[in-house]
């Protein structure tokens, strides 16, 4: 494998267009600029000052709407107010936001406020007596069966560079249950064939993890890296595992509209794109026996609480240990009853 030249992300500044007066010291657009600077110094996530811009710029663009431009012009009943346009948004599909999504909406506004109040530059934080709704612990709304699985993974023709590329790139996110934004940031310099282990690097909780392939996914990985990947490269080597046909990166919508693709030409009967499989990995693995705590490093959570909901999906093995155990499970006369 050729070396990595350079260290390919550095710190991904924020993309997203603020609203506002950028010559008013007190305007959102200042304070908000301010307070993504303070993040991305105090190490945030760059998901996490990305997503936090995203929803600051829609507020701001809302309260501008209303002639609120500056933080110290907001009010509890004006954040209130928002609230309840959030509530009241739609998807493209006419479905109302989760509440997860609404709550991750509000939160940004939550933390910005107090940051404002921190640093003097507003008298008080009118976003502290926000009430907000309970998160969500949905279960996944689908995971693959194993048969399932291997009917998606089957469906990319090897015979082509592109096909053996996303064969590779769905072995890895099967065997691995890794994020999209991991698989696509997965560079040839974290990639340990010879002992089937890849390293995942900036990941969501700020930590790098080292995760197995396993034979199967190690030996596609092998194959698409020697015999598939050369072709893909144009001019400068970008050092990523996964090119597109441009020889750049693979880039995030592409990836899961890549994914989404050969889920639903598997005809299935389930939708989902990367992080189906990291559901179902995750399911599999815990109805063959594994323990939670291994999934949860598999996984890369902080928490084991985010990683106890795939207990609640393991159906099957939740179905033997009831009629292994429960005593009325069984009709009576069976197993010498």
């Amino acid at each position: 494998m050729s070396p990595r030249q350079g260290r390919r992300k550095g710190r991904q500044r924020r993309a997203v267009a603020l609203p506002g007066d950028p010559s008013d010291p007190a305007s959102f657009h200042v304070a908000v600029s301010d307070w993504l600077d303070w993040l991305e110094v105090h190490d945030y996530s760059p998901v996490t000052v990305m997503s936090h811009s995203w929803h600051l710029a829609r507020f701001m663009s809302w309260a501008e709407l209303r002639g609120i431009t500056r933080p110290h012009d907001v009010t509890l009943p004006v954040l209130e107010s928002y609230q309840r346009h959030v509530s009241l948004l739609r998807k493209p599909n006419g479905m109302a936001l989760s509440w997860s999504s609404q709550h991750q909406a509000l939160v940004p506004l939550r933390s910005f406020f107090a940051w404002c109040a921190k640093s003097h530059r507003i008298l008080y934080n009118p976003a502290s007596e926000l009430s907000l709704a309970r998160t969500e612990h949905r279960l996944p709304k689908a995971t693959l069966t194993h048969e399932e699985a291997e009917a998606v993974l089957c469906l990319p023709d090897t015979g082509t560079p592109i096909g053996l590329r996303d064969r590779a790139m769905l072995e890895v996110l099967y065997a691995t249950a890794v994020r999209r934004g991991e698989l696509a940031s997965l560079d040839l310099v974290d990639t340990d064939l010879s002992r089937r282990f890849i390293t995942l690097r900036e990941t969501k909780t700020r930590r790098d993890r080292a995760v197995p392939l396993g034979e199967r996914a190690a030996a596609w990985l092998g194959h698409y890296l020697n015999d598939a990947r050369p072709s893909l490269v144009i001019g400068a080597d970008p050092g990523a595992v996964f090119l597109a046909t441009n020889g750049e990166r693979i880039g995030l919508k592409w990836l899961s509209s890549q994914v989404h693709h050969y889920v639903e030409a598997a005809g299935v009967g389930k939708t989902g794109s990367c992080h189906l499989f990291r559901h179902s990995a995750a399911t599999l693995m815990l109805e063959g026996g594994a323990d939670v705590r291994y999934v949860q490093e598999l996984l890369g959570h902080r928490s084991l609480d985010a990683t106890q909901i795939y207990t609640r999906v393991a159906p099957e093995r939740l179905a033997a240990i009831h009629a292994a155990t429960h005593p009325g499970a069984r009709l009576p006369g069976r197993n010498g009853s």
